[in-house]
């Protein structure tokens, strides 16, 4: 019985001596002596007993070793389960005793608190750091150079992604081999990625975005990839030579453009730019390809599906859409409380169906009912319409959705509007408790450097573009948004540090 996953992504690149990872320190891995590390540290997983189905939970620095932790538990059956490296050890007890990982791999710093909480919880801890060293790479080190991989089915759980729960506790999300694999392979082939490609990756791996979309596609294609630590403009700029493509979320591509070093001549050789994870501002767009004649490529995806469209390759890349469904995948616009589809041009919550969509969330059944329809439709959470050409457009998440005085009111579109005036470089539209309409709108803008807005011409303009209760009952200005390690503004902030902005109206 095969390991598809194993098998389409990592084993199909055994042997081969071609460059897989490019370090800043000037190291180059193949696939092969990747293959092997990842070998080495599964060997040490099994000898710690460790078998198939088993959780690992894995807190660690981004380093070449940590991608082959990812790559050792998918070859013996074990569930992948990265957290984010700003969690606190207090964060970290409610994943591992909800998942109930075996296994919890970290960084040395943590591992005195770390191996306190796995004690509590039956969990055993191994460490590893940035720069490789660790007691699991200690035990690895002596294990032989080949692993017997374990037999998996395509619906066999790979790995968890726990949502980020800003409206509760986090959610994990199980990800099946299929849905990881397919995925790859689909986005690969779409977006051209071939063993010539390589990857500027300056991502964070503990996300749906660095690891299962940007690695494995370059996995999918046999390219490789230039392993940034993170995002650094200094590096960017001097990698961004030796590269191909990128992708990267709405920060990475804003602060290139501030930097006078990053022009026509520094991009003219790139074959691909893409971004995601938060919505870029189509003032982003002009700009970039004003200054570098690439139009970036925008997609959209979330932690529970992988990525459900995109723009194309070939064709109109529209800013402010996240274009079409990816093949095998399907995306409706449905009136929530009827569920029938909805026709062009008009708003409603965003559903998905394909072999990218997950299998439910890890021991909430009735979570997993309410979001995952009987008929494999999965309510996203966001809202969105379709154009007349079939690109799709996100106007906010469900939970962003405004209603004063019993009218809807999309946060988007009115964004729009006052990041087109003068001086804006960005806004956030929230709704705040208002006494007499249930909710108003509060409109934050953060101005373009050196830029002072005028509030009153502001005003102005939206009253002039939108109807008058979807016009900001004040606007505000604010040095910046608050957003989380994706870039996306975080309004469930906004809204709890504003909510009392009309609390005597």
């Amino acid at each position: 019985m095969p390991n598809p996953l194993y098998d389409g992504l990592f084993g199909v690149h055994a042997g081969k001596d071609t460059p897989f990872l490019k370090l800043p320190d000037g190291r180059v891995i193949s696939h092969d002596a990747f293959l092997t590390i990842a070998a080495q540290i599964a060997h040490a997983l099994a000898a710690h007993g460790l078998k198939a189905g088993d959780r690992v939970a894995v807190q660690v620095d981004k380093s070449p070793e940590a991608l082959a932790v990812y790559a050792a538990c998918v070859q013996s059956g074990l569930i992948f389960i990265p957290l984010n490296t700003a969690y606190t050890v207090g964060e970290l007890s409610y994943f591992v005793e909800n998942s109930g990982a075996a296994l919890i791999v970290c960084d040395q710093r943590n591992a005195s608190e770390l191996t306190t909480l796995a004690g509590t919880l039956g969990a055993a801890v191994m460490t590893l750091n940035a720069d490789g060293s660790g007691t699991l790479m200690e035990a690895s080190s002596a294990m032989p150079r080949a692993f017997d991989t374990v037999p998996r089915s395509s619906e066999d759980l790979a790995a968890f992604l726990y949502t980020s729960g800003t409206t509760g506790r986090s959610k994990g999300a199980m990800l099946t081999q299929e849905n990881l694999l397919s995925n790859a392979v689909t986005l690969a082939d779409l977006w051209q990625f071939t063993e010539a490609d390589v990857l500027l990756h300056a991502l964070p791996i503990f996300h749906t975005h660095g690891l299962f979309v940007a690695t494995n596609v370059m996995l999918a294609a046999g390219g490789s990839m230039i392993l940034l630590p993170k995002f650094d403009l200094d590096a960017m700029i001097a990698w961004l030579p030796e590269a191909t493509s990128m992708m990267g979320v709405p920060t990475f591509y804003t602060r290139l453009l501030g930097d006078a070093r990053f022009t026509r001549d520094l991009t003219e050789h790139m074959r691909l730019f893409i971004s995601g994870s938060a919505p870029l501002l189509a003032e982003t767009h002009v700009q970039f390809e004003t200054r570098t004649g690439h139009r970036i490529l925008e997609r959209y995806g979330m932690t529970e599906t992988n990525m459900n469209t995109s723009n194309p390759y070939d064709g109109a890349r529209i800013p402010g859409t996240v274009g079409l469904p990816l093949p095998g995948v399907e995306v409706k616009v449905t009136d929530a409380k009827t569920g029938e589809t909805l026709g062009p041009g008009n708003v409603g919550q965003i559903e998905v169906r394909g072999p990218n969509v997950f299998k439910g969330y890890w021991q909430m059944p009735e979570k997993t009912a309410a979001e995952l329809r009987e008929d494999g439709f999965f309510l996203t959470g966001d809202l969105g319409l379709v154009d007349a050409d079939g690109y799709l457009q996100i106007v906010g998440r469900d939970k962003d959705l405004i209603i004063s005085g019993g009218y809807n009111i999309y946060p988007k579109e009115i964004e729009l509007v006052l990041d087109a005036q003068p001086g804006v470089l960005e806004s956030a539209v929230i709704g705040v408790p208002h006494a007499d309409f249930g909710e108003t709108v509060l409109g934050l803008i953060v101005p373009a450097e050196g830029e002072t807005p005028d509030l009153a011409r502001i005003k102005e303009a939206t009253a002039a573009a939108l109807a008058r209760f979807k016009h900001p009952r004040a606007l505000l200005l604010v040095e910046e948004l608050p957003r989380n390690t994706m870039g996306k503004v975080q309004k469930n902030v906004l809204r709890e540090m504003h909510k009392d902005a009309f609390a005597s109206t």
